[in-house]
């Protein structure tokens, strides 16, 4: 009887491959292959030599191309690249936060596939769970639910109350790979704290290292409805300052979130490609706090019945606002306003620092006759499940529907602004840039517009938000006391103190100022308003010479104070994947007023190519001024 023949070595061909494969940065002595392109082994024999035509060999492989992107300049940005950015700021002032990825860094990809083991689908079944592990939808919703830890001891804790005194203040990482080591080096225990664009740079982190391609996205003024109808409601007192509010809705003043590109046979045809997924523990999903994956085409086509969580993606992008007065226990309706959320959807361009705006991937033009079409067909396909009891992921089945006198006349019916009755418009306008430390100086603008004479009364007020849209308290209001001839203009010139608004302001570093205008002969009101982010000069970065694959380089950090008042516990944080094995903190101390400093540190390149290199300082007073350098490395002999 013919012996069969027996392996007795394998040469997977790592470091081949792995340069092949374009993950030699993850290990050159492990196997790491990506789909959709061959790969060579070599089998050694023990018995006897392999006889081709005698002898066969049969493999079983299961490969998939879920996850394939055509263009290779698209799979080196949302694959290899291990650096980008996170837009921040407002709609008004869009600054990029740069971060460092880090997929290859050493032990990433193995933490990776731990988050998977410490997942609860794996505690509960481990076999079915490795079973499903080749289906991206399947794995980007467990890793969604593992990045944050309301379930269980995924990697980030939320924090969003200004409290941070037993953690780090979100505002201060500048990576994924040192959250990522900490969660693991502490026995995966969640790391303190996360909000939105931490778990989002997180979760790229980690589906970049699994191969999925994956980029981040910053949605400004983001509505999040708790209720479940398309409306976002807003209340104000008469001073024109916005309450906290029973329902919970709010609106964003950004939040960030996923795309990850994968098939969706799932779901009816034309609807794989750019998928949303939601990190930030805000709304369960089938029992669990993530979100998605939702398709960014089903989005914009109003499908809000497909899976998954479409209906709160949508609202995140294309709600409507809706805003009251609050007075004397009362509510008044002041207008509807179809076109304040979801604007300036951006993520990184590809291969470049610059910021695409993907604003059209999400929502036909606002304005638009589609868009209203799109809106009012989502709204009807969440009371016809309503209607119809369902409880599937993207019903609404248990939400209050807006009432029907909400809905506007017709489609080219624009909703009615007081403005638009008594014919008197209001508008903010900075004088100044808004520097940090220094006085804010801005204007009230109002202009008559009827050929009536007007008599206004008009109050004003500011207080500090957090990135979520939740106020704080009011730290400055005045009145203003208008008269304006027909078709007359005016300003009205205001100014608020550093020594006033400083003890107020979150680490967000958000003011918005509002304006609640009356006039004499009319019962209508005018509300206006406008968000203020307060700006640091950034950190500069100049690297000394030719930057060398295992050569010594000097890198120089410039960096200041910019209040007018001392500041102490300054730390400054610096990291870069194949600069730094481990983020860099260096304690600086105190800093005088508008004080610079210098430092100089050394260190050995140890990955060539194109890199990035990020900092923070942190102190009592400030914990986000950001600087970057980009860096090619040299390969050297």
């Amino acid at each position: 009887m013919a012996q069969g023949l027996e392996v007795a070595f394998v040469d997977f061909q790592s470091s081949r491959n792995n340069m092949q494969h374009h993950t030699e940065e993850i290990s050159l002595d492990h196997l790491v292959v990506r789909r959709g392109q061959p790969f060579n082994i070599t089998l050694y024999f023990r018995n006897q030599s392999f006889q081709p035509g005698l002898d066969s060999i049969i493999f079983v492989a299961e490969t998939g191309d879920a996850v394939y992107l055509d263009s290779e300049p698209q799979r080196q940005e949302y694959v290899v690249n291990d650096y980008g950015f996170i837009y921040q700021g407002n709609k008004n002032w869009i600054r990029p936060c740069p971060w460092n990825y880090g997929q290859f860094e050493e032990n990433i990809l193995d933490i990776c596939l731990e988050l998977l083991d410490k997942s609860l689908h794996f505690q509960i079944d481990p076999s079915t769970d490795c079973a499903l592990r080749g289906s991206p939808v399947y794995i980007s919703r467990v890793v969604c639910a593992m990045i944050n830890s309301n379930d269980d001891n995924g990697v980030l804790n939320g924090n969003w109350s200004e409290n941070y005194m037993d953690g780090i203040n979100p505002a201060e990482w500048t990576g994924s790979v040192a959250i990522l080591k900490q969660w693991h080096a502490t026995g995966c225990q969640p790391v303190r704290y996360g909000q939105c664009w931490v778990f989002a740079a997180v979760m790229c982190t980690v589906m970049r290292c699994l191969g999925i391609p994956t980029r981040v996205i910053t949605n400004f003024d983001s509505g999040h409805d708790t209720d479940g109808n398309l409306i976002i409601d807003e209340y104000y007192d008469n001073t024109g300052r916005i309450l906290e509010n029973k329902k919970k809705d709010t609106v964003w003043n950004y939040h960030v979130w996923n795309e990850c590109w994968m098939d969706r046979k799932d779901l009816p045809s034309g609807y794989g490609g750019w998928q949303v997924l939601d990190a930030t523990p805000q709304e369960t999903s089938n029992g669990l706090y993530c979100c998605g994956p939702a398709s960014v085409r089903a989005i914009k086509e109003g499908e809000v019945n497909l899976n998954y969580d479409t209906r709160f993606a949508f609202s995140m992008v294309n709600a409507d606002c809706m805003s009251w007065l609050v007075q004397g226990g009362k509510e008044q309706k002041l207008h509807q306003d179809t076109t304040t959320v979801g604007n300036f959807i951006s993520t990184k361009s590809i291969q470049s620092d610059q910021r695409d705006d993907i604003t059209e991937n999400y929502k036909y033009e606002e304005g638009s006759p589609q868009e209203r079409q799109v809106y009012y067909k989502a709204l009807q396909k969440l009371k016809d499940g309503r209607s119809q009891g369902s409880d599937s992921a993207s019903s609404a089945s248990s939400r209050r529907m807006p009432p029907s006198q909400d809905t506007p006349r017709s489609l080219d019916t624009p909703a009615l602004q007081p403005s638009s009755v008594i014919q008197v418009s209001l508008k903010f306008k900075l004088l100044d840039p808004p520097n940090m430390g220094q006085d804010i100086n801005f204007a009230l603008l109002a202009l008559n517009m009827s050929p009536q004479f007007k008599d206004l009364k008009v109050n004003l007020s500011a207080q500090s938000l957090l990135h979520d849209g939740s106020p704080l308290c009011p730290f400055w209001q005045d009145t203003a006391f208008i008269t304006l001839f027909p078709e007359e203009a005016k300003t009205y010139p205001c100014k608020i103190p550093y020594s006033q608004y400083s003890q107020y302001l979150s680490t967000d570093k958000l003011i918005r100022i509002s304006a609640l205008g009356e006039e004499k002969s009319s019962p209508e009101k005018i509300l206006v308003n406008k968000i203020i982010t307060l700006t640091f000069p950034g950190i500069i970065i100049n690297v000394l010479g030719q930057a060398i694959v295992n050569q010594l380089l000097s890198i120089q950090v410039i960096f200041s104070n910019p209040l007018s008042e001392p500041v102490e516990d300054c730390v400054l944080t610096l990291e870069g994947s194949g600069f730094f094995k481990k983020q860099l903190r260096i304690l600086i101390g105190d800093l005088k007023p508008h004080h610079k400093a210098t430092i100089t540190l050394k260190t050995i390149p140890f990955k060539s190519g194109q890199r990035q290199i990020q900092a923070n300082l942190s102190s009592n007073k400030f914990k986000d001024i950001k600087g970057y350098k980009n860096v090619y490395v040299d390969f050297g002999l």
